[in-house]
């Protein structure tokens, strides 16, 4: 096969031989909920201040896979987020979350890939692009913005190249885990 990967966002790769290099998005379910849950928690103090993230404002293990499962029981639609794993493959890499989801209009997308060997490949851009046309289609929302640490490189490249637009750079604490700090906000809209 050539290096070129197939990408999809909801079904994996038609072909056994592809599958080793295609990327593609479908939901999270519960019993994948503690990847991103022990994303952060075993996280150390460096990766979460790069990331923005107060320690001290984590949910416990036990507390967050309460919320998602309250979450996943509702309609995608009526969630407060909805997850996505990324898969290379048949293996999850990264995942992306939408919250603040208001039907129709908009939501926020968080990125995160999960494997530091996996980062810094272009990986994430691709996986953005998938997600955001994933977010579209079952949240029907045309407006999706995303808001990382400005001094966070990776995640505000991904967003550059993955067709979102610069909004601005303030300073404000951006979400409930988060402390204050220089946030770049990106927007993109479906066509």
């Amino acid at each position: 096969m050539g290096s070129e990967a197939s990408e999809g966002t909801l079904n994996p790769p038609d072909r056994p031989e592809d599958a080793e290099e295609a990327l593609w998005v479908r939901p999270m379910t519960l019993e994948e909920a503690p990847l991103r849950i022990d994303y952060f928690l075993g996280a150390s103090d460096d990766y979460l201040q790069l990331l923005g993230v107060d320690r001290a404002k984590l949910p416990t293990r036990e507390a967050w896979l309460a919320r998602y499962e309250d979450d996943l029981a509702k309609a995608p639609q009526e969630r407060d987020t909805y997850s996505i794993v990324w898969l290379l493959g048949e293996r999850i890499v990264g995942f992306s979350t939408a919250d603040r989801i208001q039907p129709g209009q908009q939501a926020f997308l968080h990125l995160h890939v999960l494997d530091p060997g996996r980062r810094r490949q272009g990986l994430g851009s691709r996986f953005v692009r998938l997600s955001a046309e994933h977010y579209h289609e079952v949240l029907g929302v045309p407006r999706l913005y995303s808001q990382p640490k400005a001094f966070n490189v990776a995640p505000n490249r991904a967003l550059q190249r993955a067709g979102f637009r610069y909004l601005w750079t303030k300073e404000f604490v951006p979400g409930p885990i988060n402390f204050h700090q220089a946030v770049t906000r990106w927007v993109w809209e479906a066509r």
